[in-house]
């Protein structure tokens, strides 16, 4: 039985949905950088430096799905679903568009204006992520998330938007998945790998100064307003051992602790002792102040948000095992799941063990703002997609999540990613379709744009309706 105030939403960022990238005084951010998967994005990514001197032919975030432009359709689209909210990011360099600007741009918050009033119309309250993969491009010739200036400036522009949405707004996430920071700095961090001589360090530099000015995001936000719900977020996904050999399980508890150690910090105000025991033994420095250490310790998140996928295969012993795709990361193939074309591998069970996990370790509410399965997939003659593959993996899903909250886990809320079909953000391809609308563009961006509900649409509007009665 789920209870009656559960949250049902839809889930899109600025930069895989936007477009409009120059469009109202907007400032560049990394992902405008990026072409598509057959131009080299992957090459773009750990080459940023290239990246910014490379004209290639497409960039998918320039105009993405346009919904820059076409959002009041797809809120009135959105709305038909019944949903109590939609997740998605104020862009950084919209507000800011050099990261550091003296003030700032009031076209930009304007849109958003715009935006969360046409939410409104329809009974829809805005989750909003405040970084997500969208720092201001220009921040990265002050080196990034590396220098300790951009705490500051990441927090005046927190407080100029909660200011802005202190009656409008009451979820709000910091970061999103905050873990990636690690796993593709150039991303997370605004870094470019190959500048840096020493980028384990730097990429925990990064990492604790989002820490930082997080916290302190948390600590100025409850001062606006007393009823604002900040939370943190991860890319979550439990580590398998490949075998019950000792070594795969120490493994896969090392991986674990690697993927939990900033949430720990968020969640908990500390690092662990294993964290603290690895910089030691990796030399890494952090440069931590006692007063930085003490905004971490007094200002932890109100709850812990994360995205889930599928779950990790990890081996001690890596030679001659075969490797497929996932979040963030990719890993061994699990010969126990089924994947979709990218690798990704379909494990609810997984789910519903990393939500106990998560809870256990926080004891902080949950709240699940991604979750989708994609596929390659066309509409037929009228324009009308049956789409029962992930009908199926959103029911063995939200039952798994449903598992995990009779075990006793508490969740706030939940929401498919893409709900409208948007650009993906590792691959850039929009034939790598989450949504359960489809939206007329290819690879090229090419298309008339129309929005067109799937057949999971319907069955999602009627999991809403019932509150999770009628998978």
């Amino acid at each position: 039985m789920m209870k009656k105030n559960f949250l049902w939403g839809a889930a899109m960022c600025a930069t895989q949905s936007e477009g409009g990238y120059l469009e109202g005084g907007k400032g560049l951010t990394l992902a405008d950088l990026f072409p598509s998967i057959s131009e080299g994005r992957w090459d773009a990514i750990f080459n940023i430096e290239k990246a910014m001197n490379t004209k290639y032919q497409y960039y998918p975030s320039h105009n993405a799905i346009d919904f820059y432009h076409r959002y009041p359709e797809d809120i009135k689209l959105l709305a038909e679903l019944g949903i109590n909210f939609l997740r998605t990011s104020i862009n950084w360099a919209r507000i800011f568009p050099n990261g550091d600007d003296a003030e700032p741009n009031e076209e930009g918050l304007a849109f958003y204006d715009r935006l969360f009033a046409e939410c409104a119309k329809y009974g829809i309250s805005p989750v909003v992520t405040l970084n997500h993969f969208d720092t201001p491009l220009a921040l990265i010739h002050k080196g990034g998330w590396k220098n300790k200036k951009v705490i500051d400036y990441f927090v005046t522009y927190c407080e100029t938007v909660f200011r802005r949405y202190k009656d409008v707004v009451k979820y709000w996430i910091t970061f999103n998945e905050i873990n990636m920071v690690l796993g593709i700095p150039a991303v997370g961090g605004l870094i470019d790998p190959n500048k840096e001589e020493n980028i384990l360090e730097a990429k925990f530099q990064a990492a604790h100064n989002q820490l930082v000015s997080g916290a302190l995001a948390t600590k100025i936000g409850h001062e606006i307003n007393p009823d604002f719900e900040i939370g943190c977020m991860i890319g979550a996904g439990k580590n398998y051992a490949y075998t019950c050999n000792p070594e795969d399980v120490w493994e896969a508890y090392q991986a674990d602790q690697n993927e939990f150690s900033l949430v720990d910090v968020q969640a908990k105000g500390k690092y662990s002792d294993y964290m603290l025991s690895y910089f030691r033994r990796n030399e890494i420095d952090l440069k931590a102040t006692d007063e930085e250490m003490d905004i971490l310790r007094k200002y932890t998140s109100d709850f812990v948000a994360l995205s889930y996928y599928s779950t990790r295969l990890v081996s001690s012993d890596k030679k001659d095992k075969e490797k497929t795709g996932g979040n963030i990361s990719g890993t061994l193939k699990n010969p126990y799941l089924e994947a979709n074309e990218w690798g990704w591998q379909i494990d609810p069970t997984g789910f519903r063990i990393t939500l106990n996990e998560l809870y256990d370790r926080y004891d902080q509410p949950l709240f699940i703002v991604e979750n989708g399965f994609a596929v390659r997939e066309s509409p037929d003659e009228n324009n009308y997609l049956e789409d029962d593959y992930r009908i199926a993996y959103f029911r063995s899903h939200i039952k798994a999540m449903q598992d995990a909250m009779s075990d006793g886990v508490d969740i706030i809320g939940y929401t498919t990613w893409g709900t409208i079909d948007i650009v993906s953000a590792s691959s850039g391809e929009m034939s790598k379709r989450y949504g359960l609308v489809y939206v007329d563009l290819d690879d090229k961006g090419q298309g008339t744009g129309d929005r067109f509900k799937k057949k999971s649409f319907d069955w999602y509007k009627e999991v809403v309706r019932s509150n999770g009665e009628n998978l």
